[in-house]
């Protein structure tokens, strides 16, 4: 693209949505929707309560498949993708952490069993926790330190994307904070975000890229500073 004379950089975009539909019976969840969402940045899906964001997080990696119209990841339709494959590339961690073991270590192991000690404690230092918690219980785990272990075993397999459903909607400020400052960096690594959020302010915080559902239509999108939704909401 040429700008005022100049050339642009190309963006990468890691997904590509287009003319995506999704109906369930009578209901449409999603209609028409275009877009992409680019590469080694967070993108905040936002809109009122019922606009189809969680149902869009989901088509992501299959766990949703469209009535019409086509998801792509690194363009290549998920059709083609092997859907295992497909989700050790583009994991998802929601809302309420499930924690699936009795230890930290052990729960970190869930998709890579030949997970060694070491490798682990570097995932806890990625997501800001010590690594004496590798031992720990699961069960004595705060909200915000379940969110990042949660964090720590979808980035054990190693994902190119990682999808959140409002991680943070269950935890107290100490705890939002921390997995904010996760995702960050996470994202400065290279890695691509995609965040569903009912907190504007977080999403204006965080967010490079922005897309406005409504009602199941894809109304603003953009980077954050551009979107006024953000700041009509504030």
């Amino acid at each position: 693209m040429v700008l005022n004379g100049e050339v642009s950089p190309v963006e990468t975009s890691a997904f590509a949505l287009e003319r995506v539909t999704v109906r369930r019976g009578d209901t449409t969840l999603l209609e028409e929707i275009t877009c992409s969402i680019p590469a080694a940045a967070c993108t905040a899906l936002v809109g009122p309560s019922g606009a189809g964001k969680t149902t869009f997080l989901r088509l992501l990696n299959r766990l949703e498949e469209p009535t019409a119209g086509t998801v792509a990841f690194q363009d290549r339709a998920l059709a083609d993708w092997n859907v295992l494959a497909l989700r050790r590339h583009v994991t998802l961690v929601g809302q309420q952490p499930v924690l699936l073991t009795d230890s930290v270590l052990d729960d970190l192991r869930v998709g890579r069993p030949d997970l060694g000690r070491p490798e682990a404690a570097v995932l806890l230092d990625r997501v800001h926790l010590p690594t004496t918690y590798l031992d720990r219980a699961t069960t004595n785990l705060s909200g915000g330190e379940a969110q990042r272990v949660c964090l720590a075993r979808a980035l054990a397999v190693t994902p190119k994307a990682l999808l959140l459903d409002e991680p943070t909607s269950a935890l107290d400020a100490v705890g939002t904070a921390a997995v904010e400052d996760v995702a960050h960096d996470l994202v400065a690594d290279g890695l691509t975000v995609v965040l569903v959020s009912h907190n504007i302010a977080q999403a204006r915080r965080r967010s490079d890229h922005v897309l406005v559902l409504d009602r199941g239509h894809l109304v603003d999108q953009g980077e954050a500073h551009h979107v006024d939704y953000l700041r009509e909401h504030a």
